[in-house]
């Protein structure tokens, strides 16, 4: 098979058997070969890095403030470019999923914030 005709291959493939094909190769090109995952009771049962617990909507609103990959690996010295590429893969796969969680956790912070300040007044 050529380079050419694996490409049209991968290409045809849906969102779901892309992240399964990018999984399969990252497991022969990294040592610690890691996927996303999710696990009820953890992390609400959100999309995570596996081994971790770093959801992938957390890693996407980064990138969408401004974060290079750079930055966030810096500030996440356990995860390698491996993982962010398929962080932003899965995010592209399953963007709904991710924006419900970002806006879910969006709300949760207003909520937190309210709560806050409310304790600060009655205090």
């Amino acid at each position: 098979m050529t380079v050419k005709e694996l490409e049209a291959q991968l290409l045809s493939l849906t969102a779901a058997e892309k992240i399964e094909a990018i999984r399969i190769l990252t497991q022969h090109i990294n040592q610690n070969p890691r996927g996303i995952i999710k696990t009820p009771g953890v992390m609400g049962g959100d999309a995570c890095i596996a081994g971790t617990r770093i959801p992938v909507w957390l890693l996407l609103n980064y990138r969408c403030q401004g974060a290079s990959d750079a930055e966030i690996l810096e500030a996440y010295p356990q995860l390698n470019a491996t993982d962010l590429v398929n962080v932003w893969v899965y995010a592209q796969a399953f963007t709904d999923e991710i924006q419900t969680a970002i806006k879910q956790q969006e709300e949760a912070d207003d909520l937190t914030g309210k709560l806050v300040r409310v304790n600060r007044i009655s205090n």
